[in-house]
């Protein structure tokens, strides 16, 4: 009993350092900066991000600006480039959310910039900030990376108000449609027909006639 008891703790040992020592995909040299014409609370700021340790303060976004992050991504933290890479803005109370994908170089130093423009209207009309989330993974046994890195506040002003978005088209019963079909065409009176019918058959002798001495 003593020795399987000593087995089962070995063995979990063994199982406890291999997990520990698992490759995982993470970052460094992270940074986000907003960039544009008119800036907003704390534009053309540069902060550094560090994997596992979300911004305490928001970024915020202006109406023309747009916001730029920076990564070097690593595999057991050797830079490579990983299959997928995707910075989330999710809106927190809805949980509706948006990705776009790092454009990452062999030499795996990720960069992805994000307009104001490119934002869909349901997540720009949040007052709340907005969740963004550093997603990396590929192929393979490497654990997948996956944080919150900082919030982003949307500013809101006349210039960036978002027009309310269009009704969708829903498919379902319609309103009975009536239709007025016009009535069935009529013959004319039968004395009209016969008067005009008497008319051509008078007519026709005499046409006759005038043909034949044309003729002679």
């Amino acid at each position: 009993m003593r020795l399987r008891s000593y087995l089962s703790s070995v063995i979990l040992g063994l199982c406890t350092i291999s997990s520990a020592t698992a490759a995982s995909w993470g970052f460094d040299d992270g940074s986000v900066s907003i960039h544009g014409k008119k800036a907003g609370v704390g534009a053309g700021a540069k902060e550094k991000l560090v994997e596992k340790k979300p911004l305490v303060k928001p970024i915020t976004l202006g109406a023309s600006e747009t916001v730029k992050v920076l990564v070097t991504i690593k595999e057991d933290k050797k830079a490579k480039r990983p299959h997928q890479a995707f910075l989330r803005l999710e809106e927190k109370q809805s949980h509706l959310e948006t990705s776009y994908a790092f454009a990452v170089k062999e030499s795996g130093k990720g960069k992805v910039e994000i307009a104001r423009k490119d934002i869909p209207a349901q997540l720009l009309a949040s007052k709340d900030p907005l969740s963004a989330s550093i997603i990396i993974g590929s192929f393979g046994t490497t654990k997948a990376y996956y944080s919150h890195a900082f919030d982003l506040v949307l500013e809101q002003n006349a210039e960036s108000a978002v027009p309310p978005p269009e009704k969708p088209l829903r498919y379902g019963k319609l309103p009975e449609i009536h239709h007025k079909f016009r009535a069935d065409p009529t013959s004319p009176p039968k004395i009209i027909t016969l008067v005009f019918t008497a008319a051509v058959l008078f007519a026709l002798p005499i046409l006759v006639a005038t043909v034949s001495l044309e003729w002679k």
